[in-house]
């Protein structure tokens, strides 16, 4: 599903300052349907990575597939199609603060073109996947971080993507929530959602005890099937 080629990330020098090379010649494969953690360290890499798989970075040098298809190939005017197959998730979690939960989910379903009466039914059902049914008609301020990360899971769900991409989904999360999100991942990902998950979390990786690559000063040092945390 997905293939990195040889991929190199360089950034330029700029005033003075040395060229930062993010990632020299990287090279790996993600399975549809499978579950990938990526770890290392902070500046490591790990959002560039990401930022690469949706276009909105290009490798500097070799080639990222996605579908077997090239992601350099996708026009500005197409880039759409690609990151309608992927849900995206951040650490800071991106809600509208002054929509409610149902509002930060159709306005999303609207600017997509969904018609009202799809949008009517959609959004219980991915509030009920998510575990916040009876959250409806809160607002980000009423809900807990927890939550709030929940609702950015729903929203990254709309589109029924093929791929989630979870970047640190549980950095502002108190630590007594982090594994019932963990947890709501690995619900999604027994969907069929192939999962790729960037976290330097050691408890989050050693539990979830399933693939791990990770990353440092440019390459990977470890892909292991069954990893735990080792930096």
């Amino acid at each position: 599903m997905i293939f990195f080629d040889k991929v190199g990330k360089i950034y330029p020098a700029h005033l003075a300052k040395k060229e930062n090379v993010v990632f020299r010649d990287i090279s790996f494969k993600v399975g549809k349907g499978e579950f990938l953690s990526i770890t290392g360290k902070s500046g490591s890499g790990k959002t560039t990575l990401f930022k690469m798989l949706i276009g909105q970075e290009l490798p500097t040098s070799g080639k990222i597939f996605f579908d077997d298809k090239d992601i350099a190939k996708y026009r500005p005017s197409n880039i759409h199609k690609l990151r309608r197959k992927i849900g995206m998730i951040f650490q800071d979690y991106k809600l509208f603060p002054k929509k409610n939960v149902y509002e930060n989910l159709s306005c999303i379903m609207e600017a997509l073109g969904m018609p009202n009466r799809d949008i009517i039914k959609e959004i219980p059902d991915l509030l009920d996947v998510v575990g916040l049914s009876g959250k409806t008609y809160h607002y980000p301020d009423e809900l807990s971080g927890g939550e709030q990360q929940r609702v950015a899971i729903a929203r990254a769900l709309i589109c029924n993507p093929d791929l989630i991409l979870a970047d640190e989904p549980t950095g502002n999360i108190d630590p007594y929530y982090t594994m019932d999100i963990i947890d709501l991942f690995i619900k999604i990902n027994q969907r069929g959602i192939t999962t790729i998950l960037a976290t330097h979390d050691k408890e989050v990786i050693n539990k979830l005890n399933r693939r791990v690559i990770t990353i440092k000063e440019g390459g990977i040092i470890r892909d292991e099937s069954s990893g735990k945390f080792r930096l």
